[in-house]
């Protein structure tokens, strides 16, 4: 069950409505780094968790809950920046606050050209669930895998280009209000980031490697379980790093690296069958050898 508070879980306020910002923080909302993709994830990892103890199920549903107040700021955020935007290009009037304080002197048409068509045409000036081009949110990038650690890597990695995007919106503004939102976001970021690790850190860290950790190493073939592979075409060896030579993240094994020579086949298909639409010579083997040269 979910309570909602109609109070904003942080202040969102607009100073300066500007209509191409608005289109940029709809990718803050449903872009692959944004704000409904991480509280969909969570929300599944969290409703699929099995584990003897529920406290990061409910670390998951505590965060995930946020995550939708952060879609509602966004969502809130935009509607208001896109409050002066003109309905037309003959509307210069309405657009004067835009045109004159935003957008540097620039038409009321290439005002209109610059924003998000959709928010004209299709919600009456406010957010709707997609990205900065308008491609609609559709979930394939939500992992909730059942595996605690291997969701806690795809949390952390999800925080960290959710960071990075909300830096680059902050650096696109100069709107007091909108930065001040932006500072808040980018914290909570910071710390979503942290608590990830220090769960991955509570259930064994590097030690707990490889993931699944339940599956037992010895039926796997163990000579390439840590070996740096360099496949460049002149033999080159792979570059030299900590992932190519010392002891394994897990302790279990060494590093080591080398150019690697193909173990298998050239891969050679039997003909093609009678009823798949493919060619007669496909289909009589026999025939497409004798034409082959």
């Amino acid at each position: 069950m979910y309570y909602h508070d109609k109070r904003l879980q942080y202040p969102v306020r607009v100073e300066k409505p500007d209509p191409l910002f608005a289109r940029q923080l709809q990718q803050a909302i449903g872009g692959i780094e944004g704000e409904i993709r991480v509280c969909l994830q969570y929300f599944f990892q969290a409703w699929g968790a099995r584990a003897p103890n529920n406290k990061y199920r409910d670390l998951l549903l505590n965060t995930a809950t946020e995550e939708m107040g952060h879609v509602e700021m966004l969502a809130t955020a935009v509607a208001l920046n896109l409050e002066d935007a003109p309905l037309s290009a003959q509307e210069e009037g309405a657009a004067d606050k835009v045109v004159g304080a935003v957008m540097g002197g620039e038409s009321t048409r290439q005002v209109l050209e610059g924003m998000m068509q959709r928010h004209l045409l299709s919600t009456g000036l406010t957010a709707f669930p997609a990205n900065s081009d308008g491609v609609p949110f559709d979930c394939s990038h939500i992992y909730a895998s059942g595996n605690i650690a291997a969701d806690m890597c795809c949390n952390v990695a999800a925080e960290a280009t959710g960071r990075t995007l909300a830096v680059r919106l902050f650096n696109s503004t100069s709107d007091p209000g909108m930065r001040d939102m932006l500072h808040f976001m980018i914290a909570r970021d910071t710390m979503h980031q942290q608590q990830w690790l220090a769960v991955i850190e509570e259930i064994g860290g590097t030690a707990a490697l490889p993931i699944p950790n339940s599956f037992d190493q010895r039926q796997e073939h163990q000579r390439f379980s840590y070996f740096m592979m360099g496949t460049s075409r002149d033999g080159t060896p792979p570059p030299e790093g900590r992932f190519s030579t010392g002891p394994s993240m897990d302790g279990r094994g060494e590093f080591y690296a080398g150019h690697f020579e193909p173990l298998g086949e050239e891969p050679v298909l039997g003909p093609a069958r009678p009823l798949s639409g493919a060619q007669s010579e496909q289909i009589n083997s026999k025939a497409l050898a004798a034409e082959c040269p």
